[in-house]
């Protein structure tokens, strides 16, 4: 064993670096599998200059008579993260030739393995050979050949060559994956930075589905090139069957470009294009798609899909900024021709019923946080008036919220601001149930600024009993220029153009922790109780409500001290929640967890009993002096059951006004999970009848890496299968293939498609193949 210095072992300074030039020896075999490899095609190893060498081996040989130098016998070589094992290293200082023989092994710093039997190579490595070449890499792929060498001082050839990546090989050697390219000759070239393949095919199961005689790419050294990239298919019901071949553009190092020309059978030559920016803290991408429509009269009649002939298309735009740590702004805005045309053609990102434009500047401290957003929300549907997104309201919000750094008479302080400014072109038609009309939007516009301000502190009193006295001071400030709703509002609407009101609480909460423990499990029971005394909630019923119209009273919210759901509505008079909370484990892995409670009007009037605009607290359990019942419970078993509930009962009857159920199993081969959901008839909030469904899923792997999955969700009320779904996927994580089948039934649903079938088969390194959509409802 020896060790020296770097620059007086010059020749086994040629072995490593040897070792490390055999990456130079393997471009890629296929059109993306250099960028895989990138991190392996270094000619030149970084190694500091005052890097120290280690060599072991049986013999160490110098001959002077023929000047060689000969390490033989289980040679080891660790110099600078690098290591090298062979049978025996020869350098003739004649020839200035390195040659390693037997068994040759290189393991880089990265992690990567390069093997190879026989080893022959200039010592300025311009030029060399390697026999039987094989290189694993860290992320799992593998890359051998018959022989490789280096010509010219500038290409490197592979005789050959065979590539796949076999993630599964990791813990089970006598996997074989289920494809691999195969090349006669790979030809890298580092002057013009290309890789060429010769004689290339593509192979599944052992068989060629795919041969290419000819193709050149970029090598790992060129990040972006321009040129086309995998195609992608798709199929709907309207719109045929869809070819979509990208071409990819990189304009420069912070700019690039995709354009996406896709033929539908149906409708004809659909363009996508996508620009991308990019900056030292951010991105902008701008998107535009456009069609000249064929076929519109596959679609429903009397839609705007049905009407557009003619060129539909969209723009859109998004942006993202980090300004620095704390504080980031950005943007994501859409505009299209007419109201249906992104979903219609599902163009990636803004195929959602509804697409929310905004703008927002956030930031986050601390004790901070602050922020300030702008809404446009475009509602994507097939009516030609388009009358649903004109009902919808332009927003601006601004949140805000500061934690005093300090206690302030050994409490908490903190602030809550919120200014919300809302517009909307036409009033949201109001509903009639049972002779109540409900008003959700009004014409017009509203601005409401909310400041609050609240102090808690927690006392741990002698015997565990842990007391929170709390104290709160809300003010509101609103403008007023709303249309009012007219002679169908039961109540009183304010006619001002201004209008003022305040809260004031005070409250306790006390809670009792009681901690329960057995030779084999653990039990903890807190009784909780809560008082907040304040004056009857100014104005209720009287002002706008857009922020607070969906509430559902069930635990979660039991032992908040406001329950409405958002700023326009507060609650008053004085109110006392009561409850308990119970969590246990068991040393055999079982757990237990469950809330249950009630809530009471104590004084002053029930805000929930006070209508406003659209009943926000009618038929909510709440809108009585003694509330329903609440509760949840819920056990995981170690076996991968879970079951969960949660329910309101009636205060009198018991009887069940909302619940939700779900079954859960998890195990090796097979999982599902069963949901039932269960609302009764809320006439004055605006369901006339009790709603009900089952939701089911389930998967079942039936072998190594294949699975069948499939949902139903059935509708109880309506005695209809609302939604059904059924798929099959193998996955190995290498090869990814699936097909699904969905069907949506929605009488009310404008949709231009009713059922879809997708498609994905994707090669881990290679590419990904999809047709429409393979996610189902449920998973």
């Amino acid at each position: 064993m020896a060790v020296g210095a770097r620059k007086k072992n010059r020749w086994l300074r040629a072995a490593l670096l040897a070792g490390a030039a055999v990456c130079a020896l393997m471009p890629a075999s296929s059109v993306t599998v250099y960028a895989q490899m990138s991190d392996l095609a270094t000619t030149q190893p970084n190694i500091p200059d005052d890097a120290k060498l280690l060599l072991a081996s049986n013999e160490l040989i110098y001959n002077n008579d023929n000047d060689t130098v000969l390490a033989r016998g289980a040679v080891q070589i660790n110099y600078a993260g690098y290591k090298l094992v062979a049978r025996e290293v020869e350098y003739d200082q004649k020839t200035g030739r390195l040659k390693a023989r037997g068994n040759i092994e290189l393991i880089e710093p990265t992690g990567n393995r390069i093997y190879g039997d026989e080893m022959d190579l200039s010592d300025n490595f311009a030029n060399g050979f390697i026999n039987a070449l094989r290189i694993e890499t860290t992320d799992l792929t593998k890359l051998a050949a018959t022989s490789g060498e280096r010509v010219n001082g500038e290409e490197m050839v592979l005789n050959h060559a065979v590539y796949t990546a076999c993630t599964p090989c990791a813990t089970n050697p006598t996997h074989r994956g289920l494809w691999e390219v195969k090349a006669e000759r790979v030809v890298q070239n580092g002057r013009t930075k290309t890789i060429r393949l010769e004689r290339a095919r593509f192979e599944m199961f052992g068989k060629p589905i795919a041969y290419i005689p000819v193709l050149e790419v970029p090598d790992h050294t060129v990040k972006r090139k321009t040129g086309f990239l995998f195609p992608q298919f798709r199929y709907t019901q309207k719109l045929g069957f869809g070819l979509t071949t990208p071409y990819y553009i990189a304009i420069a190092p912070d700019m690039d470009a995709t354009l996406s020309p896709t033929i539908l059978t149906n409708q004809g030559f659909l363009m996508e294009a996508e620009f991308r920016k990019r900056f030292h803290n951010g991105a902008v991408t701008l998107r535009a798609a456009g069609i000249r429509q064929m076929n519109s009269d596959v679609f429903t009649p009397n839609t705007s899909d049905w009407q557009e002939d003619g060129f539909r298309g969209m723009v859109a735009s998004t942006g993202s900024f980090q300004i620095n740590p704390r504080w980031a702004f950005g943007w994501n805005v859409m505009s299209q021709t007419d109201n249906n045309f992104a979903r219609t053609y599902e163009i990636r990102g803004f195929e959602s019923d509804t697409f929310a434009n905004q703008g927002y500047l956030s930031g986050l401290s601390r004790r901070n946080s602050f922020d300030l957003r702008a809404f446009y929300f475009d509602v994507q549907d097939a009516d030609p008036l388009d009358q649903a997104e004109r009902k919808q309201a332009i927003a601006q919000t601004l949140d805000h919220e500061y934690i005093v750094p300090q206690p302030v008479l050994g409490g908490e302080l903190s602030v809550t601001t919120n200014i919300t400014n809302i517009d909307r072109d036409l009033a949201d038609t109001f509903t009639t149930v049972n002779g109540v009309n409900r008003f959700p939007g009004l014409e017009g516009g509203m601005t409401r600024l909310t400041s609050e301000l609240e102090w808690k502190r927690q006392f741990v009193v002698p015997g565990g009993l842990v007391l929170t006295p709390l104290l709160a001071a809300r003010g509101d400030i609103h403008r007023l220029d709303m249309r009012p709703p007219g002679a169908g509002y039961a109540g009183t609407y304010e006619t001002g153009d201004s209008a003022t009101r305040t809260m004031l609480t005070a409250g306790l909460e006390a809670r009792y922790p009681i901690l329960a423990t057995t030779d084999y499990s653990t039990h903890l029971f807190e009784p909780i109780a809560q008082i907040y005394a304040r004056p009857d909630e100014d104005l209720a019923g009287r002002l706008p409500n857009e922020d607070a119209q969906s509430f559902v009273f069930d635990a979660t919210n039991l032992f908040e001290r406001d329950k409405f759901s958002g700023f326009d509505r507060t609650e008053g008079g004085t109110r006392a929640n009561l409850g308990l909370r119970y969590t246990g484990t068991f040393d055999n892995g079982v757990r237990l967890r469950s809330i249950v409670g009630q809530s009471f009007q104590l004084g002053g009037v029930n805000s929930f009993a006070s209508p406003d605009l659209v009943n926000a607290g009618a038929n909510s359990g709440l809108e009585t002096d003694a509330s329903d019942y609440v509760g949840m419970a819920g056990v995981d078993l170690p076996s991968g059951i879970s079951f969960s509930t949660s329910a309101r009962l009636d205060k009198d009857d018991f009887s069940v006004r909302r619940s939700d159920t779900s079954l859960r199993f998890d195990g090796i081969r097979f999982e599902t999970e069963i949901t039932y959901t269960r609302i009764a008839a809320q006439p004055l909030y605006g369901l006339t009848d009790t709603a009900s469904e089952v939701q089911g899923a389930a998967a079942f792997k039936f072998h190594d890496y294949w699975s069948v999955f499939g949902s139903v969700t059935y509708d109880i009320g309506n005695h209809i299968i609302s939604r059904n779904g059924l798929g099959v996927s193998y996955d190995d994580r290498d090869t990814v293939f699936s097909l699904v089948y969905e069907q949506t039934r929605d009488k009310s649903s404008t949709a231009a498609n009713d059922w879809s079938i997708g498609a994905r088969l994707m090669f881990r390194t290679i590419g990904d193949i999809q047709v429409g959509d393979t996610t189902l409802a449920g998973f």
